[in-house]
């Protein structure tokens, strides 16, 4: 049986928009999708204690969060009919207004990309060990757990 490749879905700092678009870009070439599904989760600059979010510094723990996503993409493969997925999260500083996730599936029917789709964000949020540090304006920081 053949083994399969582990992904590396991590970034340093933000992911931009041009990655993005080429990403979908590299799909057109793909004549059996009929539809994708993207999510693109994005640093808020929430106010917390009357002090606004400037940024959020990422991390994680990569020696048990890689086996964790390697294994919801194994069941979310197994699930949905995908004909490809993708999924990137930012390490390090973003910004507020910047992309730290972005998670993109792709299928032959509508239905498959969107339920995957929103599968793999909802299961990356609750299962993977990834921290983010509030950076507020006045540099003062404050830990939050999984974006």
């Amino acid at each position: 049986m053949e083994e399969k490749k582990k992904k590396n879905v991590f970034v340093e700092g933000a992911i931009s928009p041009q990655f993005i678009a080429d990403s979908i870009a590299k799909h057109n070439t793909k004549k059996d999708i009929g539809a994708h599904s993207i999510f693109l989760g994005q640093v808020r600059n929430d106010l917390i204690n009357n002090q606004e979010v400037s940024a959020i510094e990422y991390s994680c723990y990569q020696d048990m969060a890689d086996p964790i996503l390697f294994q919801i993409r194994e069941d979310c493969f197994a699930k949905y009919e995908l004909t490809c997925m993708h999924i990137y999260h930012s390490l390090g500083l973003v910004k507020s207004g910047e992309i730290c996730l972005f998670v993109f599936t792709s299928s032959k029917h509508r239905k498959a990309a969107i339920e995957a789709c929103d599968y793999l964000v909802e299961r990356i949020k609750k299962e993977v060990p990834i921290w983010g540090k509030e950076i507020f304006e006045d540099h003062g920081t404050q830990w939050k757990v999984n974006q």
